[in-house]
């Protein structure tokens, strides 16, 4: 059995810098046709010339793939002269509360000092990504956020605003009340309850942010995806991070699926006898969402076991030196 997938996008990915980006790059570009590519480095992507050279360390680190890295903003105050010179390179803005996640502590603490600049955005036509926590109980945090993406789509609503990485009910419910809120879904948060992560031994390759919820949650999050929302689109959140500071005290947060995303997402697919769906969820979703441009990248697959290797390069994948149901067979 065979499937093709045409012009695959993940729409929320984790290049990282010098080394890592050179380790981690090639592996989404070798599958994927493009990806939006995530700021919050150390400094931040938050200027032109930053931005610039950084796109250009990923199309070196790319090189040999046909791979469109669609770059971001670290959302910041900005100036309608800096937004001018950059709007036509960048996807969006992303917005990160202060320390809500990893390297964001230059990220936003008040959202009402950052309306200037969600008004000339607006204005602009630059999106608004969201990372969409509180800083409550952590079991709550997304839930509680969605207070703020109502007022944000009420008091922008020409603002084109994604809900990041959603993982609660309510976020999926929250999909449908407005018409410029949009999503990305991970493919760890369709798999796994919070019970996966530290329900028996802690699992430290499964903890991210935000932290895998409740069985409910995750099954509304499966059957949007299973549906293909309009509204929804495929965006992986892989974030690679070396063993030794995922293997300790103060374990960093992300999961590493870039390189296994496509095969697990194949076979989550059919088992639900959705297959049919899963074009729009990884592409044709993000195309008609983002504006893009369809690629000429075809990805098939074929019903052939894949052994997932144990590490790539210091980096320990989802589903380590287990076995998946679906292989890569050919990129064209």
């Amino acid at each position: 059995m065979k499937h093709t997938i045409y012009s695959p996008f993940d729409m929320h990915i984790h290049f990282r810098q010098e080394e890592m980006l050179r380790l981690i790059a090639p592996l989404s570009a070798k599958t994927f046709a493009g990806g939006v590519i995530m700021p919050n480095l150390i400094p931040p992507i938050d200027n032109a010339e930053h931005l610039l050279q950084y796109q250009s360390e990923i199309y070196e680190a790319v090189n040999g793939y046909d791979f469109t890295p669609f770059m971001t903003l670290f959302f910041r105050s900005y100036s309608e002269r800096e937004l001018l010179e950059i709007k036509d390179k960048i996807i969006g803005i992303k917005l990160y509360p202060a320390g809500a996640t990893t390297n964001s502590d230059a990220g936003v603490k008040e959202m009402s000092k950052a309306e200037g600049t969600f008004a000339l955005m607006e204005e602009m036509g630059i999106r608004l990504l969201v990372h969409g926590e509180t800083h409550g109980f952590v079991m709550d945090r997304e839930k509680e956020f969605i207070s703020i993406y109502d007022y944000l789509a009420k008091k922008f609503p020409r603002l084109h605003i994604v809900m990041e990485h959603i993982t609660t009910k309510e976020a999926v419910d929250f999909l449908d009340r407005y018409e410029n809120v949009t999503a990305t879904v991970t493919l760890q948060h369709l798999l796994i309850t919070l019970d996966d992560v530290i329900g028996g031994y802690m699992n430290p390759h499964l903890f991210c942010k935000p932290i895998a919820k409740r069985y409910e949650d995750r099954e509304a999050l499966l059957e949007a995806a299973l549906k293909a929302h309009p509204k929804l689109c495929f965006g992986s959140d892989s974030a690679p991070h070396p063993i030794h500071k995922k293997e300790c005290c103060g374990c960093a947060a992300g999961v590493f699926t870039a390189p296994i995303a496509l095969q697990v997402l194949t076979d989550l697919f059919e088992k639900n006898n959705s297959l049919e769906n899963l074009q729009n969820f990884v592409s044709d979703n993000a195309i008609k969402n983002y504006s893009l441009t369809k690629s000429n990248k075809n990805v098939t697959l074929v019903k052939e076991p894949f052994k997932v290797p144990s590490q790539y390069g210091n980096v320990v994948p989802m589903y380590a030196d287990g076995e998946l149901n679906w292989s890569i067979l050919s990129v064209q």
